[in-house]
């Protein structure tokens, strides 16, 4: 059964602007942004999803523990971020259509945390938020049947994944299907279906948007629940996910350096060997002495290998 939601003019034109910002990050090469700004925004995606969820830790903290440094902390906190960090490191070795992967990396983010970290609950359980009772949740019964559908929807549905990665976070978070990191994990599945299709989104924290959103998240969470129907939660997410991208262009808006190109390249072209004519098919806005340039350098600099002379020459960059 597909989840209920409408394809409102709010989110269409969401998606067409989100397009756009894609076409001019793809046209940009932002798209595997410089190693220290992927570092930097991996770390603000893991604090920003965690303190949500009520961890102290800050960016620097967070910095030490990735450079095996001693960090003090209350011990459930410090458990928290290494498990992040594990789980983050680990994206690509998640496929986001499978359960069995979703609980996998549940069980690492949860480790140590909970008792039953990387199972699907059977009891029942309520959301309380302060003295209220802000959700009920489906019967433990019920949870493998409702995720089945879910992922079944995820995987056979025709809309768009920018929608059905929204729609997939919405009834994760009401289908509730863990006793605990629901928040996180919802939040995490939803970037491992994105940067399928859109690898920039490994590296977009969208999480610090929520974090400065908090309420409205909720807010949206909330008004879904009312409703009966992810629409008002699509439109939320879809929001975010475009000022972040704005944010990632009014950041990286300049020009690319020969290391830049070099680096990027790499990430491209792997161990095959290439010309100079097949380095500016990718970089179309640089001149052929630009390029010369660039390989020259990258030569010097022993991260390529020259073979052959004049128009046989070819590169291949050094494992």
């Amino acid at each position: 059964m597909k989840p209920p939601y409408q394809l409102t003019d709010k989110i269409l034109k969401s998606i067409v602007s989100i397009s756009e910002k894609l076409g001019e990050i793809k046209a940009l090469h932002l798209y595997k942004p410089p190693t220290e700004l992927r570092k930097k925004n991996r770390i603000k995606t893991i604090q920003s999803s965690l303190e949500i969820e009520g961890n102290t830790l800050g960016e620097d903290q967070i910095t030490a523990l990735l450079e095996n440094k001693r960090v003090l902390a209350p011990q459930k906190d410090i458990i928290e971020v290494q498990n992040a960090i594990q789980v983050y490191e680990r994206l690509y070795e998640f496929d986001p259509y499978r359960l069995t992967d979703l609980e996998k990396a549940h069980g690492i983010l949860m480790n140590g945390l909970i008792e039953r970290a990387g199972k699907l609950r059977t009891e029942n359980v309520g959301i309380v938020k302060g003295s209220i009772v802000e959700h009920i949740a489906p019967n433990g019964s019920m949870i493998k049947g409702l995720m089945k559908d879910l992922f079944n929807y995820l995987k056979t549905d025709e809309d768009i994944v920018l929608v059905k990665s929204c729609v997939f976070h919405y009834e994760f978070e009401f289908i509730h299907p863990f006793s605990d990191g629901n928040g996180r994990m919802g939040r995490l599945w939803q970037t491992l279906i994105l940067m399928q299709e859109y690898p920039i989104f490994e590296y977009l924290p969208v999480e610090s948007l929520i974090k400065s959103n908090q309420e409205t998240y909720y807010g949206a969470l909330s008004q879904s629940d009312k409703n009966g129907s992810s629409t008002p939660f699509i439109e939320y997410m879809l929001t975010i996910i475009l000022q972040a991208l704005d944010n990632l262009l009014a950041s990286q808006n300049k020009k690319l350096t020969a290391p830049d190109r070099i680096e990027l390249y790499r990430t491209i072209i792997g161990t095959k060997s290439f010309s100079r004519k097949d380095y500016l098919v990718n970089f179309r806005e640089i001149s052929e002495a630009t390029a010369s340039r660039d390989l020259k350098w990258g030569t010097e600099q022993a991260i390529l290998i020259k073979s052959g002379d004049k128009r046989l020459t070819k590169y291949e960059y050094i494992k």
